[in-house]
């Protein structure tokens, strides 16, 4: 596999440090610590209740299947899980954070010290450590009105739960980046415990990057880029991000440490706002909500229900169901897709399925911009068809036309065959007859293929499946002509 190219290459007295804070929006039924549903509602301020908008006085009472999912993640990340975390106030001041503050996890995270498994290009592994995984509420949105000067507030999103998975900057390049969130993604989305949506923001990631000279010791300043929804915007920001960092002390200046924001349309990153320090935020303990506890038992029964991971799947496509890690790759990363995969094998084991699934399934939903979900070519109906391919009934021409009759109609693909009269015809006896017939007929053709010019032979087979209305088995013409025409 050729390597992706990076910035970095046209740089090589510099290296990049990169960090990324990942918050994970859970897919609870309900909000952190309210009884309001936990769910997307388009009208504004209408999922609220005193407790998650902020009113003087009211109590929050901790979501127990918050702390089930943030154990169950760190667990699944190789955490540390503490037996012992406090919440805490983050103080910060914005229109859609309705009581001045944020209740959060500071010094007392629930997960610690975990890592998670990345592959590089050339197939090795490295391990992406991380520092905590902390529990905290969402804050709302702000609505500004574009070409005027008035921004409203949604507070639906304020205490939606959040999970905060705070790498170490163990990350070198945009590859590695993108690596990581897309490791980390189909992990909380394996877990069940997020969507995964990034439209939604219910997955988003803040990367922080700084630059320094390679035989320097110090690192750079940081500077963060803020809430991008994309893998691909992700990858395109920390390559300008560094290109631009490095630009700059190339130029004998400094680089500033602040938060600056993705635009996708001009690409390039725009300063957003100075970086708070965490002694701007005024942390101290959350006086509503006690201590909490961790028992072993508590680990223990989450840790039996833990799903088969991502890379766990993945070493098993490859090693008991024979994929290609190229192949293997592109499943685990879509979960529907990897499932699809699996009840398809389940009826076939032929080579032809996971073919059939990569160039044929994933181009007509690409094509057609619907969801896995809603494609009518069921695994039943796709093996259905690679049987017919496979037992010599259709050849791979009227396959294509099956698939797409399947898809636009989901009818059974060997009443298609019969309806459509697609069926191979021709025995061995009546193609032998055809091709002497073909080679007696085109005697100059047949030279010229004697010379050498083999890129003739497809002239031969065209002939015959011309004459056998498309009908025949291109591979046992093939094969026949080769004979015949020694």
């Amino acid at each position: 596999m050729s390597q992706t190219t990076s910035v970095l290459d046209n740089h090589p007295t510099y290296q990049a440090t990169i960090g990324i804070e990942v918050h994970v929006q859970l897919n609870t039924k309900t909000k952190i610590f309210c009884s309001c549903a936990n769910q997307v509602i388009k009208k504004p301020n209408e999922n609220i209740c005193p407790i998650c908008a902020g009113h003087p006085g009211v109590l929050p009472v901790l979501n127990k299947q918050v702390v089930n999912d943030a154990i169950l993640t760190g667990l699944a990340t190789n955490c540390t899980i503490a037996s012992h975390c406090q919440f805490a106030r983050k103080h910060y001041f914005y229109p859609d954070l309705p009581k001045g503050f944020q209740i959060t996890q500071s010094d007392q995270p629930i997960c610690v010290n975990g890592y998670i498994p990345i592959r590089l290009e050339d197939g090795n592994i490295k391990k992406i450590r991380l520092m905590r995984i902390h529990m905290e509420e969402d804050s709302g949105k702000s609505i500004h009105i574009p070409g005027g000067n008035e921004s409203f507030v949604d507070l639906n999103r304020a205490g939606t739960p959040l999970l905060e998975i705070v790498s170490q900057p163990d990350i070198a390049n945009a590859y590695e980046a993108k690596a990581y969130l897309k490791t980390l993604h189909a992990l909380v989305r394996y877990l069940d415990v997020c969507s995964g949506n990034m439209e939604e923001g219910a997955f988003r990631a803040d990367t922080n990057i700084s630059v320094k000279k390679k035989n320097t010791e110090k690192l750079g300043t940081r500077v963060e880029l803020k809430n991008i929804n994309s893998f691909k915007f992700i990858g395109d920001a920390i390559e300008y991000e560094i290109e631009r960092q490095i630009g700059v002390l190339e130029n004998g200046e400094s680089i500033r440490q602040e938060t600056r924001l993705w635009d996708s349309k001009d690409k390039k990153t725009i300063a957003m706002r100075t970086k708070e320090e965490a002694a701007d935020y005024r942390y101290f303990n959350e006086p509503d909500i006690p201590p909490l506890s961790i028992d072993t038992a508590w680990i223990e029964s989450i840790k039996k229900n833990m799903p088969e991971l991502p890379y766990e799947r993945f070493e098993r496509f490859i090693t008991k169901l024979g994929l290609t890690p190229y192949e293997a790759e592109i499943l685990i990363e879509d979960m529907p897709l990897a499932d699809y995969f699996e009840a398809a094998n389940k009826l076939s084991s032929s080579k032809l399925v996971i073919n059939w699934i990569l160039r044929d399934l994933m181009g007509y939903i690409k094509e057609q911009k619907i969801a896995l979900a809603e494609c009518k070519v069921t695994p039943e109906k796709l093996v259905a068809l690679i049987t017919l391919l496979e037992q010599g009934k259709i050849n791979n021409l009227a396959a294509k036309e099956v698939f797409e009759v399947v898809a636009q109609t989901g009818h059974d693909p060997l009443a298609i065959v019969k309806e459509r009269g697609l069926e191979q015809v021709g025995t061995v006896e009546d193609l032998e007859k055809i091709i002497k017939e073909i080679i007696a007929t085109n005697a100059d053709q047949v030279a010229l293929y004697k010379s050498g010019k083999d890129k003739i032979f497809g002239f031969f087979v065209g002939k015959a499946l011309q004459k056998m209305a498309g009908k025949a088995d291109p591979k046992l013409i093939s094969e026949l002509f080769k004979k015949y025409l020694a």
